[in-house]
């Protein structure tokens, strides 16, 4: 699955970005069950949120923002301008954080990085005909590209 071309500058908040998920699961949860659907939403504003402050705090700033459903699949992703790879640090109690990298894959069924060009793009993919909720780390995929 590849990241769809995102513009150069985007002035887009979390806020922003949270109602861009609620936009685009508004029809795709009326088929639903309640209980599923309000998981589903919780699920993919805590990643939009996750990758949005994260593209903002170690990313250089947040450079695209795209949310859409592609048959049972809301992908999300997220671009920034730098091509350093998010990795998952152990906990320390020292230092505050490091849970969100995880979380994220955790609750996705795939997560794509494409790194080039001066920045990467994430590309989160939660399914929507699943039970949605945290999956094993052994579920999600996750596939790093780098093609600059």
């Amino acid at each position: 699955m590849s990241a769809p071309e995102m513009p150069d500058t985007v002035r887009t908040t979390c806020a922003q970005a949270r109602a861009e998920v609620d936009e685009a699961l508004r029809t795709v949860s009326q088929g639903l069950p309640r209980a599923s659907a309000r998981r589903v939403n919780e699920d993919a504003l805590l990643v939009v949120s996750e990758l949005t402050a994260n593209a903002m705090r170690h990313g250089g700033g947040l450079s695209g923002l795209t949310v859409r459903v592609q048959g049972g699949v809301l992908l999300i992703c997220v671009s920034d301008r730098s091509e350093t790879v998010p990795l998952h640090v152990p906990a320390d109690p020292a230092r505050p954080g490091g849970f969100g990298w995880l979380m994220v894959q955790r609750l996705c069924s795939s997560v794509t990085i494409d790194a080039a060009g001066g920045g990467k793009t994430i590309v989160a993919a939660l399914d929507l005909s699943a039970e949605p909720g945290p999956k094993s780390s052994k579920n999600c995929t996750r596939e790093t590209r780098s093609t600059g």
